[in-house]
Order: structure tokens, then C-alpha cells, then sequence
């Protein structure tokens, strides 16, 4: 019967938003957690821009965003800021009645909360675990595609985190509701780039035309091989990869960015590239990524850190970004530091 009762409810449409904190020189921007609404909308902007949230379906890739679903997605965004800080008088009901399951199989601090508190804020509930990989039945052998199945008879979405690239994809392929990817091991992380570029967006004021450095962990960072994947819809983007050789970004980027005729230049010289860009993407290397090779991640970790000497090159303008969590690679004192150059500019 309650599964009879939830096939016949119509199922919410995605309308994508993560605030930022904003900064004139950083942006730590945490991992992004997708709005939700049903069909429904709170305002005459949101009916405007129904049409694009129902085509989203399920989120899985960057690449599934064209340029005007973008732009839509950001109008919308704009719309649900009123919503979190509650200026739109009663608290939102526009989810009630529905149901998310957030399914995580890696740890997870911002991701998972961000979208609890999103679905709660618009009046739907929520159902989770933590830490799937080692207290659900995967630790008896079941497969994903089990309990995706045995999942989705509970809940109306998913919010899947695995830690195998690719697990998003299956996950959708399995469902009958929609699934999105909160980060799938080194494959991508969609709603991350999506908060990325609209910080960039509000930060910077354009999105053709920027240069963005992309620093740390390229090669298993999959909050920059999202971030690459979308920033590509845009104009005149360069992007300037910063890593170690052991973490350099991967071949099926490169080869993106040059079948969408996006310029993009490695370098060894985070300094010089600087000096140069409009936004610094900062990320830390992913020690759980190198299993048992400690001496590469010993040898990658901290060759790259923003400190006093790269503020002093930055352009006035730019904007230092990090998806979090930081490690040393941000130095404690740079709100000092930003303070000392606002006062001698």
C-alpha cells in the first residue's frame, strides 16, 4: 500500500543551490547540496523556470549541463537564497510529504549534512546512514544494485556518495527514482561544480573570459574534474593546472577541454599562475586515495600552499576557492594576511 501511495505521487524535480561564503579574496565553498521542489513552485521565479528542473532527472555528471540549463539552474538559485534565510515569511512546505535518502559509503561532514538540512528547510524528511560501506548490509556482500533496489521502496531520492567511480551511474541505472551523485570516489562530484561555478558567478561577476587555476590533486579530485567538466560550457576559459607529478590531472580532461576548444596550459609554477588567474582552486591531496603508498603521498603533499607569497601576486580581484576539507595547504593566517593588503591597496 505505501509503496502504491508513493508511485502515484509525482516525483520532485531538482532545483539545484549551495550558498557560498563570501569573501573579497576567498571563497571556502563546502560541498554543495541540491535544493529540491516538487512540481509546485514558492514564487513566479520558480514557475518561470520549471521547465528546465524537469528535465534534470537524475544528476550524475557535469557534462549533462548545457549553458542555458546552467542559467536557469542559477536564477533558481537565486530565488532559494531568500528561502534558507527565511524572507519568504512561513517556513517552506514545498517538499513535504517527501522523502530523501542520503546514502553514504565514504565519510562525510558537509555533503551529507547540506543536503539534510536543504530537504528539511523545504519541509520533507529524511532518512540516512553515515558510513554505508561498513554499517550497512554492503558489509555482508550485498551488492549496490541491491540496495539501490531495497532503498528507493523507502524514499522518493537518493543522495548516494560511493567511493567507486562510476557507482552514480549504476546507482540511476538501477532506480526508478531520481539519484544524485554526492561524490563518486575519483570520478566526479556534479553538485560541488555547480556551487563552484555560481560562487565564481557572484564572485567574480562573469563566467567567459575567466582563468582558473585548478591546484593540488588533480588526478583523484573529483570536485576539479567536475569543476573543469562544467567551467568548459563557458567562453574564453583558460585553466592553468597546478599539481605534483604523481597527481597530475588526467588524460579524459585534457582531451575534453580540447575537443570543446578550451585552452588549458600544466605548470610547476603556482606563483606565476597566480599571478595570472582570476580564481585559485585550492584542494588538498586525498591521502585515503594512495592506499598503501604513503612515500608518493608524503612527496606530494604540501608542495603547493597558499600562503603570503601568493596573495601578494594575486590580481586584485581574484578570488581563492577551496571545496574543503583543508589541510595545510591554506595557510591559518591568510585572513590576516588579506586584511594587510586591503589596507595597503
Amino acid at each position: 500500500m505505501a509503496a502504491a501511495a508513493r508511485a502515484a505521487l509525482p516525483r520532485p524535480h531538482l532545483s539545484l543551490f549551495s550558498s557560498s561564503h563570501r569573501s573579497p579574496h576567498l571563497s571556502l565553498t563546502p560541498s554543495s547540496a541540491p535544493r529540491l521542489r516538487s512540481g509546485a513552485a514558492t514564487s513566479p521565479a520558480l514557475q518561470q523556470h520549471h521547465q528546465v528542473t524537469t528535465r534534470l532527472g537524475d544528476v550524475i555528471e557535469a557534462q549533462q549541463f548545457d549553458r542555458d540549463a546552467l542559467n536557469e539552474i542559477f536564477e533558481v538559485a537565486r530565488e532559494m537564497e531568500a528561502v534558507e534565510r527565511g524572507s519568504h515569511g512561513a517556513p517552506s512546505r514545498v517538499l513535504e510529504g517527501y522523502l530523501m535518502a542520503t546514502l553514504f559509503y565514504e565519510p562525510s561532514t558537509r555533503t551529507r549534512l547540506s543536503f539534510e538540512a536543504a530537504m528539511r528547510r523545504l519541509g520533507g524528511e529524511v532518512v540516512t546512514t553515515e558510513n554505508a560501506r561498513e554499517f550497512s548490509s554492503a558489509a555482508k556482500g550485498e551488492t549496490l544494485e541491491d540496495t539501490i533496489r531495497t532503498v528507493e521502496g523507502y524514499s522518493d531520492i537518493i543522495v548516494l556518495r560511493h567511493f567507486e567511480s562510476g557507482a552514480a551511474r549504476k546507482a540511476a541505472d538501477t532506480a526508478n527514482i531520481p539519484v544524485i551523485n554526492a561524490g563518486d570516489g575519483p570520478g566526479q562530484h556534479p553538485t560541488q561544480a555547480l556551487l563552484d561555478v555560481y560562487t565564481i558567478k557572484r564572485e567574480i561577476g562573469t563566467l567567459d573570459g575567466i582563468k582558473l587555476g585548478l591546484v593540488g590533486d588533480l588526478a583523484n579530485g573529483r570536485t576539479v574534474r567536475s569543476l573543469a567538466y562544467l567551467i568548459a560550457k563557458y567562453q574564453n576559459i583558460k585553466i592553468y593546472f597546478v599539481s605534483p607529478d604523481v597527481v597530475k590531472m588526467k588524460d579524459d580532461i585534457k582531451n575534453y577541454l580540447n575537443s570543446k576548444g578550451v585552452e588549458w596550459e600544466e605548470s610547476s609554477d603556482l606563483l606565476e599562475v597566480a599571478s595570472k588567474c582570476d580564481v585559485i582552486y585550492q584542494t588538498r591531496i586525498q591521502k585515503e586515495r594512495f592506499g598503501e603508498r604513503i612515500d608518493l603521498y608524503e612527496a606530494a603533499r604540501g608542495k603547493y600552499i597558499v600562503d603570503k607569497k601568493v596573495l601578494d601576486v594575486l590580481p586584485k580581484h581574484a578570488v581563492i576557492m577551496h571545496p574543503l576539507p583543508r589541510l595545510d595547504e591554506v595557510k591559518d593566517s591568510y585572513h590576516r594576511m588579506r586584511r594587510m593588503k586591503e589596507k595597503t591597496s
